[in-house]
């Protein structure tokens, strides 16, 4: 955006028209402009105060209305971000050329918040950005230095500190957004429009969206790797894969990933598929798809969980007339499976699991990082009330892994959807990270307050699962423990923790970036990295020290591991065909609970 300044032309100067202030012959356009915005507005009001209503324009009365506290408090906000907005630009008018730019800190780390050459060259905005720099610092040194505070508690003020800075950015306004300034002017208003349609959309959904929600379909141009659904529970769903090769292992792989997600985190499409690919290096892959919690699953607390990594382990041992199945268990899916194999293991039944593989999974939530915060009494009184109906609705789930990267999960969507205006992006990842699922309200407190909150799954006989009760120490499976160098969600340090507790033979591999991209990172795609090191060291920082770097994904590495374990191959025919054994198909993959809201 150019600065308000004057050109010299011979003898004569010429004032640059001020780019913040619409000529005299767009003033009837721009109130156009706003007046359809308004009318947006009125309309997502009158639908949030007519619930279900087929006729609220004729019903609609506007005395009544107005007496909405809702809308008294839209209308009180709106017009203190116009009058302040207003005022704010009519200042900048005031301003003589010509004006002297801010030089940059060459120092100062690189914010993409602030890529916008304007935030550096235009004195106006290089002022607000300094002052934000300024005085978001400040709250973040006085809370990091504030005296009197444990541990826990200087944990949550700094988050909520760095929260609120985030959320205070002058990026996520469009008054103070040179970006959102230009587009607004370029496109004549019509970008506000398109931002301000995509916001109120997400109101009425409650739900910020990342991608356009028309843009892929479960089953069509998603999850789409052949196979038929085999078992189902009131709790799961089992699919079987087609095979890809003409021989497989003789040991099958079933897959347990997290019912906080979708499954198809591992089958997004053929390219990124792990499913896929693990199919074409020749193993019998079958995967658990959970239902999503409604009001009939508020009974279900974790032993449902763990009965069901049972059922379908031993599903597929009597499917396939084999002794033992290769296992992976995915966040907290993981975290589920490691208490499964010490119940197998306390029940002298530990021989029907070959190995368990752990993605970014943890067991040991002493260094758990910032969702450790939503542990407190306050939070948990909380979900109790959001879970009125026995289950907590998975938006609640979305926005607290959300806030985790705020400035890359919310704001940064805020400014890209709402204020700019931006299309969509058809990317799949950020669809599934917004196909979200409920979670049994039961479940979800016990989760949080006997592993995150109390920390008992590491503490030998603290728990029991389906009576019988579990020590980490007697799992002797053979384990593959992956974790993200860059993961927030299970921080590598407390992923590390799992090479203390499992008693077994185990390997640790470190993958480049982090919860997500760490994990689903085809070879064909020739990112990240991955370290292997030495798995007999005694703490993380020993094991990073001697650690080398590969470059590109790490499944080559897990597949040649899973074939030491076993590697013996037997042809892929009978059973090994979806619904060619005794378990007839129910539908094909990737079934209905998947697609279950």
């Amino acid at each position: 955006m150019s600065d308000t300044g004057s050109d010299k032309v011979g003898d004569e100067t010429t004032e640059t028209p001020n780019p913040f202030m619409p000529s005299p012959e767009d003033m009837q356009h721009w109130a156009s402009v706003m007046g359809r915005a308004q009318q947006m507005m009125l309309d997502y009001a009158m639908a949030q105060a007519n619930p279900g209503s087929t006729a609220a324009a004729n019903l609609f009365d506007p005395a009544s209305w107005l007496q909405n506290p809702t809308t008294q408090a839209w209308a009180e906000q709106s017009a203190k971000m116009w009058e302040q907005g207003a005022a704010f630009w009519t200042s900048l008018t005031a301003l003589k050329p010509p004006f002297a730019a801010a030089a940059p800190d060459a120092d100062a780390p690189k914010d993409k918040r602030f890529a916008d050459p304007d935030w550096t060259q235009n004195p106006a905005f290089a002022l607000i950005r300094q002052t934000y720099g300024l005085l978001a610092d400040q709250l973040l040194t006085t809370t990091r230095t504030m005296a009197g505070l444990d541990e826990q508690a200087r944990a949550k003020m700094e988050f909520a500190a760095k929260s609120m800075t985030e959320a205070l950015s002058p990026t996520n306004l469009a008054i103070t957004n040179p970006e959102v300034i230009r587009r607004a002017v370029e496109t004549r208003g019509e970008s506000l429009l398109k931002g301000l349609k995509h916001m109120l959309t997400d109101l009425a959904r409650g739900q910020l969206s990342h991608v356009d929600p028309d843009a892929f379909e479960v089953g069509r141009n998603i999850a789409t790797t052949p196979g038929k659904v085999i078992h189902e529970t009131d709790l799961y769903q089992l699919i079987q894969y087609a095979p890809a090769t003409k021989d497989v292992f003789a040991v099958p792989l079933v897959i347990f990933p997290p019912w906080i997600n979708r499954f198809y985190i591992l089958d997004l499409n053929p390219a990124k598929s792990f499913v896929a690919w693990a199919t074409q290096q020749g193993l019998t892959v079958f995967m658990v798809s959970w239902k999503s919690a409604d009001a009939s699953m508020s009974e279900v607390v974790w032993d449902d969980y763990i009965a069901a990594q049972v059922d379908a382990i031993d599903t597929v041992r009597d499917l396939l007339d084999v002794p033992h199945v290769h296992t992976i268990g995915y966040c907290v899916a993981g975290t589920t499976l490691a208490a499964t194999l010490a119940m197998l293991a306390a029940q002298g039944e530990a021989d029907k699991v070959k190995s368990a593989t752990f993605f970014t999974a943890q067991v040991d939530f002493e260094l758990a990082g910032d969702l450790k915060m939503f542990v407190d009494d306050q939070y948990l009184a909380l979900l109790q009330q959001l879970s009125a109906g026995g289950f907590l609705d998975g938006r609640y789930m979305a926005a607290t892994f959300n806030s985790l990267r705020g400035r890359d999960l919310i704001w940064n969507y805020v400014v890209g959807n709402y204020l700019l205006g931006n299309d969509y992006p058809p990317f799949d990842l950020l669809y599934w990270n917004g196909d979200v699922t409920n979670l049994p309200a039961r479940w979800h407190r016990q989760y949080l307050v006997d592993l995150y909150r109390d920390n008992r799954l590491v503490i030998p006989n603290s728990l029991s699962v389906m009576g019988t009760p579990i020590d980490l120490k007697k799992i002797r499976t053979p384990a593959y423990i992956q974790a993200g160098r860059e993961d927030h969600i299970a921080p590598l340090a407390s992923v590390w923790r799992l090479m203390d507790h499992l008693a077994g033979p185990k390997t640790f591999l470190l993958a480049g970036s982090g919860h997500i991209a760490g994990v689903v990172n085809p070879p064909a795609a020739g990112k990240y990295q991955y370290w292997t090191g030495d798995n007999g060291a005694a703490t993380l920082d020993e094991f990073v020290a001697g650690a080398a770097e590969t470059k590109g994904s790490w499944w080559p590495h897990w597949i040649g591991w899973i074939a030491e374990q076993d590697g013996a191959k037997t042809p892929a025919k009978g059973a090994r065909i979806p619904g060619k054994g005794a378990r007839k198909a129910i539908e094909d993959a990737p079934g209905r609970y998947v697609k279950q809201r």
